[in-house]
């Protein structure tokens, strides 16, 4: 799985170190595992013995059974603490490619409570896999774009207040998952003084074990607002490039690299990356078209149909230029956002940064 690229990189490790020292594998104990029902015993001894007859072929095989033996041990390990939280993993199950996910009859009597309290099914979102798989939307020629191997990191922050467990979880599994391990420089979840006990410690104490060193919790000691909330995900963070989210979002594979390139290419670019929908009753993706954001009379932000010359243009993998833009989702170089000032602490309000940011950029 993608989401344990990092424990991999350890296997790696352990691989190179075990094949310096290859007589040690004569020494070690039979490995016993699980496989079903049934139980197998891989016996180290007799491997060290066939090793000189099959060259150094057998000694890679023997090296790599055992590695696939200790990925599988942590993974079910890793899956084991989701299951303690009632969550799922895995790319299966309800929702899976992005289709509506759909509850029993009593189940539905259940979710009535946490809908009205969240604002979306959060008691179905519990029975959606945390990795579940999505639609890859974008245009061909996107994906068939090259992007160079010196990008800058990122940072990515999730600021949330009460939000269901769930859905924070599967905003972080699919940040991990569809971000390349290279440039993912850390994720911060920034809680702004939250009061659901499942968002305390039990949401540290998965983030700690699932992802040694790649999480980090910040959490305001009285209820800040959003915007203070982000400026303290900035401070927090230390990757070249920093990127803004709400913490109920889904990454589709490739979002990073074109973002990246983009800030690469001018620090003083701000990017806002295209976004689809979730509906709210049964978290299926709806696609949405590429877009403009602009004002309407009353300086809220709305989708605009994007410039002529962009249309003239032909290719759908362009970016598009835009006036305006909206604060749930937005990448920028950390340096640059400090230069301009942040976001102004006192202009605390909804949409408030569509505005601000807009003008400044």
């Amino acid at each position: 799985m993608a989401s344990l690229r990092r424990v991999k990189v350890l296997l790696v490790l352990n691989l190179i170190a075990v094949a310096g020292f290859v007589l040690f594998l004569a020494k070690c104990r039979p490995i016993t595992t699980k496989s079903g029902d049934s139980f197998h015993d891989i016996h180290p001894r007799a491997e060290v013995a066939n090793l000189t007859a099959h060259g150094i072929s057998s000694i890679q095989d023997a090296v790599l059974k055992r590695l696939s033996l200790l990925e599988d041990i942590v993974y079910r390990q890793l899956n084991g603490l989701s299951k303690s939280l009632g969550l799922i993993e895995g790319y299966g199950g309800r929702g899976k490619g992005g289709l509506p996910a759909t509850l029993s009859p009593e189940e539905e009597e259940k979710a009535k409570g946490p809908h009205e309290k969240y604002g979306y099914n959060s008691y179905l979102s519990e029975k959606i896999s945390l990795d579940r798989s999505i639609p890859d939307y974008r245009p061909t020629k996107c994906k068939e774009l090259k992007y160079g191997k010196d990008l800058p990191q990122i940072s990515i922050i999730f600021i949330f207040v009460n939000e269901a467990l769930s859905v924070i979880l599967r905003s972080v599994h699919s940040a991990v998952n569809h971000t390349p391990a290279p440039l993912l420089k850390e994720i911060i979840l920034v809680d702004d003084n939250s009061d659901e006990e499942e968002l305390k410690a039990p949401l540290e104490e998965y983030v700690n074990k699932r992802y040694p060193g790649l999480v980090k919790v910040v959490r305001n000691q009285r209820r800040e607002g959003l915007i203070r909330a982000r400026i303290e995900g900035w401070k927090a963070a230390t990757g070249q490039v920093t990127g803004f989210f709400d913490a109920h979002v889904e990454f589709t594979a490739g979002w990073a690299e074109p973002v990246l390139s983009r800030i690469q290419e001018n620090r003083k670019r701000v990017i806002l990356p295209s976004i689809d929908n979730i509906k709210q009753d049964n978290f299926e993706v709806q696609r949405y078209e590429n877009s403009a954001h602009g004002y309407s009379w009353e300086l809220w932000c709305m989708y605009i149909s994007p410039p002529r010359d962009w249309w003239d243009a032909g290719d759908p993998s362009l970016p598009i230029r835009t006036p305006a833009m909206i604060g749930c989702s937005f990448v920028v170089n950390r340096k640059f956002f400090g230069e301009i000032g942040l976001l102004d602490p006192g202009m605390d309000v909804y949409g408030g940064e569509n505005i601000e940011l807009g003008i400044k950029v």
